[in-house]
């Protein structure tokens, strides 16, 4: 089996998939730059117990989150092309692609990086990354891992990425500090880590997401950079009303 894995895998990448995709097969198995204004405490219990409780489901059925995510009234599959325009990926670069959910973002952002680059599509729930896998498969894209995760670290080795995505994902990070530490780990010196999110505006932002979202973006962006992440800055999107785009870097030292 891992020689078979190994024919897909190209270049100096062969060691670090290898191992990726072994942790993720026993886990399946078992189962700018200016300091924040107020400093974040350090949480090590979960900031919103239960909320990923439908994804760790084992009878989680993909069909129906497909018609749920894939489809036009959601800001982030109707603005996908300007949201994908606004990562200026190139190819060869190393994406992941956290919360990667039924593989709208993963499979765009494959053929973006080319058969030079590599997508890692990045899961909690053991029925998408099997959907994750199927998807790979019937789009032909070679260039794409799909990795099961755990609830405080998205199990990627150090300095592999230049990218990381989040999609309406980072309200759903239950341990943030640990999570944000494990990205800035599996992130180049420079690299961006990018979230999109639903803004929670009294008044404006509807009532399902004021008590759904833990975090308005000004948290957000305390906690990220309380992180050690810099911040870079917002990114208008044509169409996003509920939803915000902001960018982050790694410190190149």
């Amino acid at each position: 089996m891992l020689q078979a894995i190994g024919k897909g895998i190209r270049g100096g990448i062969l060691g670090l998939l290898i191992l990726i995709l072994a942790g993720a097969s026993v886990r399946a198995q078992e189962a700018t730059t200016a300091p924040p204004e107020v400093a974040v405490p350090e949480n090590k219990e979960s900031v919103r117990p239960g909320i990923n409780k439908n994804f760790l489901d084992p009878e989680l059925k993909v069909e129906e989150w497909v018609e749920r995510f894939e489809v036009e009234s959601r800001e982030v599959f109707s603005a996908r092309s300007e949201v994908l325009s606004a990562l200026d990926l190139k190819p060869g670069m190393r994406v992941a692609d956290v919360g990667a959910g039924t593989g709208l973002y993963a499979t765009l952002f494959a053929d973006q990086v080319g058969p030079e680059g590599w997508v890692f599509a990045v899961e909690i729930a053991v029925p998408f990354v099997q959907h994750l896998r199927d998807v790979a498969r019937r789009h032909h894209q070679a260039n794409v891992t799909p990795v099961l995760c755990d609830e405080d670290t998205i199990r990627l080795p150090p300095d592999l990425l230049d990218l990381v995505f989040t999609s309406d994902v980072y309200h759903h990070f239950e341990y943030p500090e640990k999570t944000l530490d494990s990205i800035r780990s599996a992130l180049k010196p420079g690299g961006r880590f990018v979230v999109v999110d639903f803004e929670k505006i009294p008044g404006v932002t509807r009532e399902w997401l004021m008590e759904h979202v833990r975090a308005d973006k000004h948290t957000v962006k305390q906690e990220v950079q309380q992180a050690g992440f810099e911040f870079v800055g917002e990114r208008k999107i044509k169409g996003f009303q509920e939803n915000y785009l902001i960018v982050f870097r790694k410190p190149l030292k």
